[in-house]
């Protein structure tokens, strides 16, 4: 069978469909692999007043209020990406395991001098205790190694395998907390119903289930004891969004057995689970952006703050939808409905809107709206890697409002470089997402992917050469058509943890 430039063999079509994949989808990723991914091109960087909201102290009341009313009408739920191994976070520790660091005896008395700081620190005492071994008298002989061997391997806590929902992040008197367990107890404080049950979902990787599943049955009734009730579901990734991986001229790649390769498809390939909640309001959050319990106050503020703001945003949208949907509006109408879509919705219209018909301005405006929205928090940029808030120039008409990596645009371009350096916020992944429409009805969520976001890399198996090809980012390609409002959020409620130093910023200590 040859399709789009492929020829696919027989033993080749049973391996994709036994992916789940359609030869449709198969051929499709093969053509992007041919075809390239254009970079996004950036028009200029949002900054507040012009893409980003700040919201005032007088409108916190009123936003609150929305908040309260939804959590009595709505389905809330909080979704937490955890899929990913804690292995990036202690490269430092794995050099140094292998002699390529901590050779300095200053760096060796630091790391020694702040063990004790870990929240970590009792399990690991009593993981040196089962081998027989004393940690205080490893640490006064200065035996950097063995300890760091008892952290990462299977001769302790075995941390460098472990996901990041399963260390231990913060101490307090009575014990300490995985990152896993700060997310039950900071999703009972917003993401609770009028029942009093909290409803957390964690995507987590087949590898990890196990023991994720093990540590919930341990704690979840104590928890519950405090919290009321605690739904919590784990998914994996979907094996059929993995995707195929390609050789350097564009063609399937194929291991020494001729077989093709698949590969997982990057955190976008998470729409899927997404997309199977049953809810109306979404918190998402990364696993590792948590906080002890004294500075949750004003996290939890401004995910009321911001679902409020989404409640009263579709509030208004769902009221437009009705009017339109019902064959109404006057010329009035429409022409309030598109400043409200300008004005709030944030919604850049194409030129030439003005001289449509009245239902090609209907029918555009439906369209427009009727799509899942998301309010995503933003913080002001101090540095940190990761993606930031920009209007993008659209391929076809106007601009749009979207996160962006900086692999997405064109490096050899000074002027792209020049805008993706003058941002101003940056993307702590802190949304608040609607997902149902107006009639209460749930949205399918790849119906509002850009697929021409993909990502091609180059990576290597067996020392071979490939293309592995990443499915739009969930934050990112995976939600460009839906609606986005970005609000500005302190810093505060950003403290994510990606090396084991994060551990010992004064956010994760005790106070």
């Amino acid at each position: 069978m040859r399709e789009r430039g492929c020829v696919w063999s027989a033993k080749d079509r049973e391996r994709i469909a036994a992916e789940g994949l359609t030869l449709d989808e198969a051929d499709r990723q093969m053509e992007i692999f041919r075809r390239g991914v254009p970079p996004v091109r950036l028009n200029r960087p949002c900054r507040a007043g012009d893409g980003i909201v700040v919201i005032s102290g007088e409108e916190k009341a009123g936003l609150l209020a929305a908040y309260e009313e939804a959590r009595r009408t709505r389905r809330l739920i909080k979704f937490v990406p955890a899929s990913g191994a804690a292995t990036r976070m202690f490269k430092d520790w794995y050099r140094a395991l292998d002699g390529k660091a901590i050779a300095e005896e200053s760096e060796r008395e630091d790391f020694l001098h702040d063990l004790r700081r870990y929240a970590f620190f009792p399990d690991l005492a009593a993981a040196a205790a089962a081998k027989g071994k004393d940690l205080e008298a490893l640490i006064g002989k200065r035996d950097a190694k063995s300890i760091l061997k008892l952290i990462l391997t299977e001769e302790g806590l075995q941390y460098g395998r472990l996901p990041k929902a399963l260390l231990k992040f913060h101490a307090y008197p009575g014990g300490s907390r995985t990152a896993l367990e700060e997310h039950l107890v900071e999703a009972a404080l917003y993401a609770r119903d009028s029942g009093n049950v909290s409803r957390l979902h964690f995507t987590v990787s087949p590898e990890h289930e196990r023991a994720v599943r093990e540590l919930l049955s341990r704690i979840i009734g104590d928890y519950e004891s405090r919290l009321d009730t605690v739904v919590v579901d784990l998914t994996t990734q979907d094996p059929a969004t993995n995707t195929l991986a390609a050789d350097p001229k564009h063609g399937p790649f194929r291991d020494e057995r001729g077989e093709l390769v698949f590969r997982p498809g990057g955190h976008g390939a998470l729409l899927a689970n997404l997309n199977a909640l049953e809810a109306d309001i979404v918190f998402l959050k990364n696993i590792d952006n948590c906080v002890p319990d004294r500075l949750k106050p004003e996290t939890v503020l401004w995910k009321k703050l911001l679902a409020g703001y989404l409640i009263a945003l579709q509030e208004e949208i769902f009221a437009s939808l009705r009017l339109l949907d019902e064959g109404g509006g006057t010329e009035g109408e429409m022409e309030r409905i598109g400043d409200f879509c300008r004005e709030k919705v944030q919604l850049v219209f194409p030129p030439g809107f003005g001289n449509l018909s009245p239902a090609e301005r209907r029918a555009f405006l439906f369209g427009k709206l009727n799509r899942p929205i998301r309010v995503c928090g933003m913080v002001k940029n101090e540095g940190e890697p990761g993606g930031g808030p920009f209007w993008v120039d659209e391929r076809e008409t106007g601009t749009s409002l979207q996160i962006v990596e900086e692999f997405q645009i064109d490096r050899n371009s000074e002027a792209q470089r020049t805008l993706w350096a003058s941002s101003t916020h940056f993307n702590p992944v802190d949304l608040v997402c609607g997902i149902s429409d107006y009639r209460g009805r749930k949205f399918d969520l790849t119906a509002f992917v850009d697929p021409e976001t993909a990502t091609i890399t180059r990576k290597s198996e067996k020392e071979r050469e490939l293309l592995a090809l990443e499915r739009p980012g969930l934050w990112n390609g995976s939600m460009a058509f839906w609606n986005t409002v970005f609000v500005e959020v302190p810093l505060a409620t950003f403290n994510p943890v990606k090396t084991a130093a994060d551990l010992l910023r004064p956010q994760h200590l005790p106070g």
